[in-house]
């Protein structure tokens, strides 16, 4: 049984950081993308960043600069970090498995239960 789990979350004032970190065992993902997402409150679930099994790395708009993904495929495990917070990153982060090409959320294989992120301002 595949299972996907994050950790890290937290609160944190504007402009910390903070490291997410998400396992996923079951089976070996060192050929698929690792993907994280975020949640805000009452909005819709959207792409931050993922990290191919060949190591490309792809990035949302929102975080490109300030967030960096990596991997470490013997570990089965995919990082976010995270430097200089602002408020509207406060969300839920969800780390999803991915077998296809495609980014959306509904082509994700596997998704973990979240964690949540809290930046004060």
């Amino acid at each position: 049984q595949v299972q996907v789990v994050e950790s890290g979350g937290g609160l944190v004032q504007a402009g910390g950081s903070l490291r997410l970190s998400c396992v996923a065992s079951g089976r070996t993902f060192s050929s698929y993308r690792m993907n994280w997402f975020r949640q805000p409150p009452e909005k819709e679930r959207a792409f931050v960043a993922a990290s191919s099994w060949s190591g490309n790395t792809y990035y949302s708009d929102f975080v490109k600069g300030r967030f960096t993904i990596s991997r470490d495929n013997a570990k089965n495990t995919v990082y976010l970090e995270m430097n200089n917070l602002k408020p509207e990153d406060t969300a839920v982060y969800y780390c999803a498995v991915s077998e296809g090409s495609s980014f959306a959320a509904s082509d994700m294989d596997y998704w973990g239960t979240g964690t949540l992120v809290t930046v004060s301002s």
